[in-house]
């Protein structure tokens, strides 16, 4: 996907309009400097109030950065984005600033609304809640820079001068803009938006007279009517900068823009050199999630070997030196690709030499001149800018957006690996308190299933790490091992991966032994108190958590942000399409009565011998999904406690829920690990009815 491939929510869906109507303080979104504070202890404010470049999620992979570089490589522009819970917003600003350490970056632009990312989903558009990766881009000629901006539930394309002037909207698009590129002529901006989906709206109008005919369309947890179909092409179109109307584009701009953003597939990546060298990733085997190998020829296309382990692997980006220069590549590495390096290699001339390894998270790299300007963060740190000199991998500090971070005090962060009973390399985190001396065992909380860079709140960022740290619990932050089909180079699509995942459970097997063996491994370690053990999960999270349930009595406490793998979920809530697929992975039908098979990974069958308390907030567009299990506990009186949160999706937007889910899991774990509650007297119906589910107590029907 190119770096101004951005995929955006679909028109047609529901909008992500945020419910409150006061303005959003946002004058520190630039951050002041201010003196170094006395050291104080971490506060969900703080965590939710992180300035973001980018995704923030440490995940980027590939040659997406949300850095934009000016053609003379000697400024930056990029998208700042802080969460604002008082007035449930989010303060978002176009910043520049020079390529040098100290620089001060100032706004070009100041506004609009969350932008949350979408995807084809079995041939429907969903959208998923989750950030987009926000990248503007200079002009060739470094006059203008573009961006996305959404205002009034709608992504348009802005340009804004970078001598001055006010920013402005440059197309009217009647659906979200989802796409831009500087076209050819270097004068002119490309757009692409669905306009396609106004004749949909309009078709499905004249089918609500009649009824809705129930089809792939329908993802019934989502809305109780049809879904944007995927299958509705992009339109292209021209516009200039300054305005004015747009005009269809060309069928050959379309190779600017990319491939539609709204796919999944892994894509390769390429690099072209000023001497007409290249170099692309490939495949190792069939199997689409193997590893990569890098494939180069020369500008003659005679191809080129690359010889050493650092050929193959995990590629996070590649760049060529100018004036046919070496190739510089980044690669994950080390125990289940944990590590990043940076790589410098001149073909012909041996194989690849390493320039430096880190743990930390690298990322959104941009050559700038010589140098690499990077996103880099970790364990303990949001992500920063920095420069990196390919030549030693000596690292420069460009801009730190969270100055506030350095007055936080952290306890210590250890990196934990070990194999799971399939032989997978695991790989986790482990945040103790700031004040643990390792005089006592603590009460441990078990996150999953990404552990990348800075710890916020494991995948889905609802688990506070460095919160429940700072509240007398050790966390370990599992990062999972490779998907069970993935090792088999006979699995040469997805499908076939799946299915072998699915076979006897096998996936959810391999990641119950990878949390078991790292849990019993803290606790080896004389850190985590056996008897105070809780584990938490969003999506294959969830799925952790809910086996780990059924096949375990090791856990004191849980929480989990989406449910569940059930007979009627896999059949009937998320729609025909997904219960057709599910079925040609080896799921049984609806009318079965597979006992056997649902055994091992129902907790409606396994109902009445779940005794852990397990705490559910979920999204108003997933919570169907759950309550034929809420419903199993709650008649066997087992402790279980459901919140449903309103106009959310897969990954919780709004900044309210996200402070107030933080603040009930935290309160969930010091209840049932710590025997704790908070005196806070808005807090006593919470306790009322968690010292019933302690006491086994019917509830009122």
């Amino acid at each position: 996907m190119g770096r101004t491939s951005i995929a955006l929510l679909a028109a047609g869906v529901a909008l992500l309009a945020l419910p409150s109507t006061a303005t959003a303080d946002c004058s520190d979104l630039l951050p002041v400097p201010a003196p170094m504070m006395k050291r104080r202890a971490i506060t969900a404010l703080d965590l939710l109030g992180v300035r973001d470049i980018g995704r923030g999620d440490g995940a980027l992979l590939g040659n997406q950065s949300p850095l934009g570089l000016s053609p003379d490589g000697k400024r930056l522009a990029f998208i700042l984005i802080r969460a604002e819970a008082s007035t449930n917003s989010y303060c978002i600003g176009l910043a520049v600033m020079d390529v040098k350490p100290s620089a001060k970056p100032h706004l070009l632009d100041q506004g609009g609304e969350f932008i949350g990312g979408t995807g084809d989903y079995r041939g429907v558009i969903l959208p998923t809640g989750f950030p987009i990766l926000l990248a503007p881009s200079w002009s060739p000629d470094g006059r203008w820079i573009a961006f996305l901006r959404r205002d009034r539930g709608v992504t348009q394309l802005w340009a804004v001068r970078v001598n001055g002037g006010p920013a402005r909207a440059v197309t009217r698009s009647p659906v979200d803009v989802e796409q831009f590129a500087w076209g050819h002529d270097g004068r002119s901006l490309l757009y692409a938006s669905r306009n396609g989906q106004l004749a949909e709206r309009n078709a499905l109008a004249r089918e609500a007279v009649t009824g809705f005919r129930y089809d792939d369309r329908y993802v019934p947890m989502m809305s109780d009517k049809p879904m944007p179909l995927a299958t509705t092409p992009l339109s292209l179109f021209r516009v200039d900068p300054g305005g004015g109307e747009a005009r269809p584009g060309e069928e050959g701009d379309r190779a600017l823009l990319g491939p539609d953003p709204i796919g999944y597939e892994v894509l390769p990546l390429s690099a072209r050199a000023d001497d007409g060298r290249f170099v692309q990733t490939e495949h190792v085997t069939a199997n689409p999630a193997s590893p990569w190998a890098l494939a180069m020829s020369s500008a003659a296309g005679v191809k080129i070997p690359c010889s050493g382990e650092a050929c193959s692997g995990k590629f996070a980006g590649l760049w060529w030196m100018p004036h046919g220069g070496p190739l510089l590549f980044l690669r994950r590495e080390g125990w289940n690709d944990r590590s990043t390096a940076l790589y410098r290699w001149r073909p012909g001339s041996g194989p690849p030499r390493r320039i430096f390894v880190t743990s930390d998270i690298i990322s959104g790299c941009e050559l700038a001149g010589g140098d690499l300007v990077c996103l880099r963060q970790g364990a303990s740190m949001p992500p920063r800018i920095v420069r990196i000199d390919p030549g030693d991998g000596c690292t420069d500090l460009l801009y730190d957006p969270n100055p506030e971070y350095r007055s936080i005090r952290f306890g210590r962060v250890e990196r934990l690996e070990w194999r799971n009973d399939r032989g997978l390399e695991v790989a986790g985190d482990l945040a103790l308190p700031p004040d643990y001396d390792g005089r006592e065992r603590l009460p441990m909380i078990v996150t999953t299933y990404r552990s990348n860079g800075f710890l916020r709140g494991a995948t889905g960022n609802e688990y506070p790490i460095h919160l429940f740290a700072a509240k007398g619990f050790a966390v370990l932050s599992l990062d999972r091992p490779p998907h069970v089909g993935a090792i088999n180079p006979l699995n040469k699509d997805w499908q076939k991966l799946l299915a072998e995942n699915d076979r006897d459970w096998g996936e959810r097997r391999s990641m119950h032994s990878s949390v078991m063996t790292g849990v019993q491994r803290v606790i080896d370690m004389g850190i985590a108190d056996p008897d105070r053990i809780g584990i938490t999960g969003l999506s294959d999270g969830s799925s952790t958590v809910g086996f780990a349930l059924i096949n375990s009595r090791r856990f004191a406490a849980a929480a989990i942000s989406t449910c569940c793998l059930e007979p009627w979920t896999v059949n009937a809530t998320i729609g025909p399409a997904f219960a057709r697929k599910m079925r040609s992975q080896g799921f049984p039908p609806a009318t079965s009565d597979d006992r056997q098979y649902w055994e091992p990974g129902s907790m409606i069958r396994n109902a009445a011998s779940i005794d852990t308390p397990l705490l559910m907030q979920l999204a108003d567009r997933e919570y169907l999904t759950a309550i034929d299990v809420f419903a199993a506990l709650r008649e066997q009186r087992k402790p279980v406690d459901m919140y449903v949160f309103p106009d959310e999706y897969h990954n919780k937007w709004q900044p309210r829920h996200r402070l107030a889910i933080y603040e009930r899991n935290i309160d969930w774990f010091l209840y049932w690990l710590q025997g704790k509650k908070d005196p806070d007297p808005r807090k006593a119906e919470q306790y009322a009815i968690w010292d019933r589910l302690r006491l086994k107590q019917p509830f009122p029907p």
